[in-house]
């Protein structure tokens, strides 16, 4: 599958928002959304258009496939599998997203980043339930245990992936041992427990693909 591979920064420029995707850069004073600069090809001068209503809905969506990582096909699949699902689309869409393995790897602690995540579950250092996973769109269910796997517990960037979990622990959905490198989903999170994201709108998302 192909994958976007020029600067990740330039992306946080586009949507003007922290996307998280390099780690620690973007919790530091060279994130360019700490400098405010402008979106790429912008004039710094040049008064903002007024978007139409197509227009703020494709940016919400392409804020949260950023976030996650993910390309526009598999995106849309999400999509549809969370409107098949019963109740609310656009939070179950957000369900599915955090069930992501590569996503419940990063919020483990185990990477600085979602990339960083992906990479780890495509290298087989991840294992679910005692078994090596290596798909990072594979979905954890409520009671999965996700580990390091044993001969990968001494790799350095999960070591210093670790160090965010001393300073502010893991979502309330989860549960942790980093001494074991051994991680719990206790249950899928409702749409208000995914706080870092409560300014996505994804009603938007919902109406984007509507059309």
């Amino acid at each position: 599958m192909a994958r976007y591979t020029g600067p990740v920064c330039r992306l946080c420029r586009v949507e003007q928002k922290k996307l998280m995707l390099k780690g620690d850069r973007c919790r530091s004073d060279k994130c360019p959304i700490n400098k405010k600069r402008s979106a790429p090809g912008k004039d710094p001068k040049a008064r903002p258009g007024k978007r139409s209503d197509y227009g703020v809905q494709l940016r919400e969506k392409q804020k949260l496939k950023r976030i996650y990582g993910m390309q526009e096909k598999q995106f849309s699949l999400f999509f549809d599998r969370a409107l098949r699902m019963s109740g609310i689309t656009g939070e179950n869409l957000f369900v599915l997203l955090e069930r992501r393995l590569d996503n419940v790897v990063y919020r483990l602690r185990f990477a600085t980043s979602r990339s960083q995540a992906r990479q780890l579950v495509l290298h087989g250092h991840i294992q679910v339930n005692g078994r090596r996973v290596n798909i990072p769109s594979y979905l954890v269910k409520a009671e999965d245990v996700v580990e390091i796997k044993e001969r990968s517990k001494g790799l350095v960037i999960v070591k210093e992936a670790l160090k965010e979990f001393g300073k502010s622990g893991v979502m309330p959905w989860l549960q942790l041992d980093p001494d074991a490198l051994k991680g719990k989903f206790l249950v899928s999170p409702r749409r208000s427990d995914i706080t870092d994201l409560a300014d996505i709108k994804e009603q938007m998302i919902v109406e984007y693909y509507s059309k």
